[in-house]
């Protein structure tokens, strides 16, 4: 036989036997329950009918950092103090005080740049309080005399002028410019209507600074020329204060050394020249001091309490400083109220000073 022959044979055997095998697995199927066949699989989804894919950001998957407290921000002046004075803050005053511990006393004061004049006064004070205090730690004893201490600054009182007229000083370099740009954002927060006067014309960049602050609290702003007259900016600002019945007008002026007379005449010209706007103006003038400068900030208020009427500091940078103690210098010595301290970089850092807060923070507690 040929292969011709076989060819036929081949090719009718393997269609039987296909024949056989479709026969076979269509019974198979018949005989399973309905339950045990298998399902035709979905066509695929088009790509614009499925789900799109949620992908949450990593920033909100991680816990929100909580804001630090005020005993955080002023840590460095609180382990300063502390470091020193924990264990003799906690002895009784009926215990009795031997020399050596009113040597350390003064020590851990001094430490925390309190200041030789302040820390004087307070250990004179807490040694005429002993007799009556027998149940009273010492931590209650100086804690109660510095509170006696910032009690005794009278903040100015100045009724509800409309606007009120705010003239902030001080050196370069102190955080000036961007404690108004603070103070603009807290005021707009309190509903009050605010405007900007850019009277320090000499700096390079500080006008454009102070409209950046502007823009960001949404103050109005008044400026002249890089160079110009600042008196002539301070007329110009109060005038439109004035007009627009603004509640509040806050004067940059320019940063100035509180040794050069000539700079200091200057500022207290910038001062008159508003009175020709607003007689009583301005209504209060604080001056913000660095408070990472301890003692040097304290000599630097008395020589600007000299030429100008100051009704208040602010004290910023107290978040990176252990010389937080100098505020209760400026209070002893300089009788004058802190209105504000600065506690970090952001708007809300800045914040209004509040005696008892601020002992809590950097005394602690019993």
């Amino acid at each position: 036989m040929n292969w011709l022959e076989i060819v036929p044979i081949v090719v009718g055997v393997l269609g039987v036997s296909g024949a056989v095998y479709y026969w076979l697995r269509s019974r198979a199927n018949r005989a399973l329950p309905p339950e045990a066949k298998p399902e035709k699989l979905p066509d695929a989804i088009p790509l614009s009918e499925q789900e799109p894919e949620i992908s949450t950001p990593i920033a909100e998957t991680l816990p929100e950092t909580p804001p630090l407290s005020l005993k955080e921000k002023l840590g460095k002046t609180r382990s300063r103090l502390l470091g020193n004075l924990e264990n003799l803050f906690g002895k009784a005053a009926k215990e009795g005080f031997e020399s050596k511990d009113w040597d350390e006393l003064e020590e851990g004061l001094l430490a925390a740049d309190v200041g030789m004049a302040t820390t004087s006064l307070l250990l004179d004070r807490v040694r005429a309080d002993l007799n009556e205090a027998n149940g009273a730690s010492l931590r209650d004893l100086v804690r109660t005399q510095c509170e006696s201490v910032f009690a005794a600054v009278e903040k100015k009182t100045v009724g509800n002028p409309k606007p009120l007229v705010i003239s902030v000083v001080g050196i370069n370099g102190v955080g000036k410019t961007t404690t108004i740009g603070k103070l603009a954002s807290r005021f707009a927060r309190e509903g009050k209507s605010v405007l900007l006067g850019a009277a320090d014309t000499f700096r390079a960049g500080a006008i454009s600074q102070l409209k950046v602050w502007a823009d960001r609290s949404g103050a109005q702003l008044v400026a002249g020329r890089e160079g110009g007259d600042p008196g002539a900016v301070a007329f110009d600002a109060l005038t439109a204060g004035v007009a627009r019945g603004i509640d509040v007008v806050i004067l940059d002026t320019a940063g100035r050394l509180h040794t050069k007379t000539n700079l200091m005449d200057e500022l207290k010209k910038v001062h008159r020249v508003m009175t020709k706007v607003i007689p009583e103006a301005p209504h209060e003038t604080w001056l913000v001091l660095d408070g990472t400068l301890g003692q040097n900030s304290v000599r630097q208020a008395k020589e600007f309490g000299t030429a100008l009427d100051l009704s208040g500091v602010v004290v910023t940078k107290l978040d990176g400083t252990a010389k937080g103690g100098a505020v209760l210098s400026i209070a002893a010595e300089l009788k004058l109220p802190v209105r504000y301290i600065g506690l970090g970089e952001g708007v809300e850092d800045l914040v209004p000073f509040d005696a008892d807060s601020f002992l809590d923070a950097v005394l602690g507690t019993a």
